[in-house]
């Protein structure tokens, strides 16, 4: 089984630039926001750079990529004017997905900001109700979440939970980052294969369709969220071994968030295809 790697890549240079820069790092996937991260604009869609980073793809034999939505989304607060800002934003992703099918959208559940988890899960559920077509090609995708402040995804239980409101169900998947469990309480260095045999019991294995790899600056269930680079945090190299050389994980899109430069990204994809004897 081939190791489907790749990193987080800026979008700046277009579609097409974003295929090629990961080609030339030794990647067969990407990772990209959809506009910017900490904001709401996007740049003017290009349906021909798209196009064309579909045949690269396609001729590359590339796994599915992961578009991933910005930051300041938050489908679970409190005010309406935000959610409506999420459901604005999804929307208009979700549209230009469909020009890029080999492609995944990735987004975090939200923060239920003192509501409870309950409430919050509903008002995620409603909003993925309002954007789901039963038409799109698009699979989005809930991120695991660390469990800091009112995180909504720091137990599978919740990701579960949103998934049993979504009427097209089987148009949401999940992408499983490794420091986030970590963060959350999930051993995957000391068992691995309880924690995925708990994610098949409770949400299906089936729907795990991507994977964050990271590293964690801090200690099983510390609930921080700080990103380390591969083998030089809590985690380890040997655990990240046997993540991608897992069998229930290795065919998935393993992409890396942590804290690289391009070189930085080559090496750690390097030394991943080593540790999975590629």
């Amino acid at each position: 089984m081939s190791l489907h790697i790749g990193c987080h890549l800026s979008s700046s240079k277009g579609y097409l630039a974003m295929g090629k820069e990961a080609f030339s790092l030794g990647a067969d996937t990407f990772q990209f926001f959809t506009r910017n991260p900490r904001g709401s604009k996007a740049k003017a869609f290009d349906q021909k750079d798209a196009a064309a980073l579909v045949s690269f793809l396609k001729e590359q034999e590339f796994a599915p990529i992961i578009a991933h939505a910005p930051y300041t989304l938050n489908a679970a607060s409190a005010e309406e004017k935000t959610r409506e800002f999420a459901e604005l934003v999804m929307q208009e992703d979700l549209a230009r997905l469909e020009h890029i099918p080999h492609c995944y959208y990735n987004f975090h559940p939200g923060s239920h900001v003192g509501q409870g988890a309950e409430k919050g899960i509903a008002l995620i559920a409603q909003i993925l109700n309002q954007i789901l077509k039963p038409q799109q090609q698009t699979i989005v995708l809930l991120e695991t979440m660390a469990g800091k402040g009112t995180e909504i995804g720091r137990s599978f239980e919740e990701l579960r939970a949103i998934i049993d409101r979504v009427e097209l169900s089987e148009k949401v998947g999940v992408c499983l980052d490794t420091c986030h469990v970590h963060d959350a309480g999930y051993d995957i260095v000391n068992n691995l294969d309880g924690v995925l045999a708990e994610f098949d019991r409770i949400i299906g294995i089936g729907r795990l369709k991507a994977v964050h790899l990271n590293d964690s600056m801090n200690v099983c269930g510390a609930q921080k969220d700080r990103h380390e680079k591969i083998g030089e945090g809590q985690i380890g190299l040997s655990a990240f071994e046997r993540i991608v050389r897992h069998p229930a994980l290795n065919a998935l899109p393993f992409c890396l968030e942590t804290p690289n430069d391009l070189n930085g990204y080559r090496q750690e994809i390097e030394t991943l295809r080593a540790i999975a004897g590629q």
